[in-house]
């Protein structure tokens, strides 16, 4: 079992999720947060002012899954994330050991 962990602009939220969707991928926790990479920020205007915007808004993505699903996950994620640009996100994997579902008690695979 594989802890997939997905940065992408927000903008395409949406997309991935349908993409996912697609391919089976039912569940998913979806949380805003902000990041500070490659992007290094930008400048914005507020009331005649300029100030640093250091830390950009994105969407963090974690699902688990399978290990036989992992290489078209990061495949799918890739293709609807990707516009080009800087900052187009990141995809980190990391192994799950336990997995249960509080809910029935289920573990591992049947708990996915």
């Amino acid at each position: 079992m594989k802890l997939v962990t997905v940065v992408i602009k927000p903008f395409k939220l949406e997309e991935v999720r349908e993409a996912l969707s697609n391919i089976g991928i039912t569940g998913l926790t979806v949380t805003e947060v902000k990041g500070f990479g490659r992007q290094k920020g930008h400048a914005e205007l507020y009331r005649g002012a300029e100030y640093n915007v250091n830390f950009l808004p994105k969407v963090k993505i974690d699902l688990a899954i399978s290990d036989d699903q992992l290489d078209e996950v990061i495949s799918t994620v890739s293709k609807a994330a990707h516009t080009g640009k800087i900052g187009d996100g990141k995809i980190f994997v990391t192994s799950l050991d336990h997995v249960v579902r509080i809910r029935t008690g289920e573990t591992d695979e049947s708990a996915l």
